[in-house]
């Protein structure tokens, strides 16, 4: 019942995407009706800092909230001289028969590897990539900054497949853990369809997988979201800290979940204000971002 209320609330208020960025599909000859792709929104060159990050909007592996967790953001990153990019992955179905762990990881690994290639076509610094995710896209995210790859290198060091770790990552209100205390539910079925196994919920659950070189993280949750409980947050931040990683969160007293920026809230809305702080930090934002 869970799941089917988030996925309910989800269809009621997301609004269909705009495909206001250049698409490139990740994988060749494959029919293109919502195929896996990332939609490139390049920010102005004359504010450009030459940082990325690829935006996974959440809808619990079952949809994508592309208007409000996806081109929104986009905007607001390009405003602040942030090429973003928002990636369409694989969904699952209810009864397991759709798309499952590891397309939707393996995705988000393709898009990283397209976006590191298209560096100096795009005026991207390499080393200078993010990932960020909202709800299962902050799982997706979390996913790809603790089960990344080096990708591969000849023997004269030139980079034949480019790796896949994020040089930063930001979480909204994520999916972290598959464990059946505070996992969303549907997240887990539409990931790992109707009878996961324990290796996978294990496997799954990030914050049991950080790894010394995860990327410093940014995280916002509320207290009373109701849909994905606020310990996942908690959990993911504990384990950051245990392994050393750099680690920034923010809990909100208040505030439902799939918020997005949360303009019509002064409160919430702050979370905006904290990470364009954190990002200046970080130098994702140079000074020439507004």
């Amino acid at each position: 019942m869970k799941y089917l209320l988030f996925t309910i609330g989800l269809i009621a208020t997301f609004a269909a995407f705009a495909q206001n960025g250049e698409i490139h599909y990740l994988y060749p000859n494959r029919d293109t009706t919502n195929a896996p792709a990332i939609f490139v929104n390049l920010a102005p060159a004359e504010i450009a800092s030459g940082a990325v990050v690829m935006i996974c909007p959440g809808g619990g592996y079952t949809m994508l909230a592309y208007s409000h967790e996806g081109n929104r953001v986009a905007q607001w990153f390009n405003e602040r001289g942030v090429h973003a990019i928002i990636l369409r992955y694989s969904l699952g179905k209810f009864d397991g028969t759709g798309h499952k762990h590891p397309d939707m990881l393996n995705d988000a690994k393709a898009g990283f590897r397209m976006i590191r290639s298209h560096a100096k076509e795009w005026g991207i610094n390499p080393d200078m990539v993010g990932v960020m995710g909202f709800s299962a896209g902050g799982h997706l995210a979390s996913t790809l900054a603790t089960h990344f790859d080096d990708g591969q290198v000849d023997k004269d060091g030139k980079v034949i497949i480019p790796s896949c770790l994020p040089n930063f990552c930001i979480l909204g209100y994520p999916v972290i853990t598959m464990n059946d205390e505070f996992t969303h539910w549907g997240s887990r079925r539409f990931l790992l369809g109707p009878t996961p196994r324990d290796e996978d919920i294990q496997n799954l659950s990030n914050q049991l997988q950080v790894k010394p070189q995860t990327p410093p993280t940014f995280i916002f949750h509320t207290s009373d979201d109701k849909s994905v409980p606020v310990q996942n947050s908690i959990e993911y931040y504990l384990a950051l800290r245990k392994m050393g990683i750099p680690v920034e969160m923010h809990i909100f007293e208040h505030g439902p979940h799939g918020v997005g920026l949360a303009a019509s809230d002064p409160t919430l809305s702050q979370w905006t204000v904290l990470l364009e702080d954190w990002l200046r930090r970080w130098k994702v934002i140079g000074a020439g971002g507004r």
